[in-house]
């Protein structure tokens, strides 16, 4: 079976610290704000404690406040807003193109958005299937759940796939299920569940040879 490579998306696939993300929190915030009639200081705390207590801040607000998903979703994710904040990055599209086996986006954003941004970014072409956190049904990274969601919706087996994450966190339970995995950091160290590290996403292309040899997978 090809090989199959999960990627996250923001921080991943595109740099969204600096603009994207500040945007979307600022969003979150006013969502909270509006709905729930708090000050801007409560609708943050409210929000930080929710995204750490569940994981993110959507579980929060649906257990406690009966929000639905694809409101929040919407609301806090405008294209309109998002996509001229995008920075396109160099030689990711020629990396996916040229990457053996079958690449896939498996991200806690909304699908609208993950689509939008691939799009956008001229990645979707080279992209087998696009997951957004309702196509995990609402169980996001790091969840187990929602890997198993994928591996199933794809039809793959995990030991086949290969795990591509900035978020440390997210890769834990990639590899207890049997993935390999790459972490996109700066820091040198890494954990034992990081079976390899890059400082930058097209480092891959050379790391991909070194993945399939460690492998019995036919590329």
């Amino acid at each position: 079976m090809a090989l199959t490579w999960l990627f996250d998306l923001d921080n991943t696939l595109h740099p969204a610290s600096s603009r994207v993300f500040p945007y979307i929190n600022q969003q979150m915030t006013a969502f909270i704000m509006a709905e729930l009639g708090l000050d801007e200081a409560e609708a943050h705390r409210l929000r930080q404690h929710y995204w750490q207590r569940y994981g993110a801040t959507l579980h929060g607000l649906q257990r406690h406040h009966a929000i639905a998903a694809n409101h929040f979703l919407t609301s806090t994710h405008p294209l309109s807003a998002l996509l001229p904040l995008l920075e396109k990055p160099a030689g990711v599209g020629q990396l996916l193109r040229y990457l053996p086996g079958r690449k896939v986006v498996f991200s806690n954003g909304p699908k609208h958005y993950v689509e939008a941004v691939t799009k956008k970014l001229g990645l979707h072409p080279h992209l087998l299937a696009h997951f957004g956190v309702e196509c995990l049904r609402l169980r996001p990274k790091p969840k187990q759940a929602a890997y198993l969601t994928v591996l199933h919706r794809l039809g793959v087996r995990a030991v086949d796939c290969v795990m591509v994450e900035d978020t440390v966190e997210n890769l834990r339970p990639a590899k207890q299920l049997g993935m390999t995995t790459v972490w996109l950091h700066q820091q040198p160290r890494r954990p034992p569940y990081v079976d390899y590290r890059i400082t930058a996403l097209p480092q891959l292309a050379r790391l991909s040879l070194r993945i399939a040899k460690q492998t019995t997978i036919v590329v």
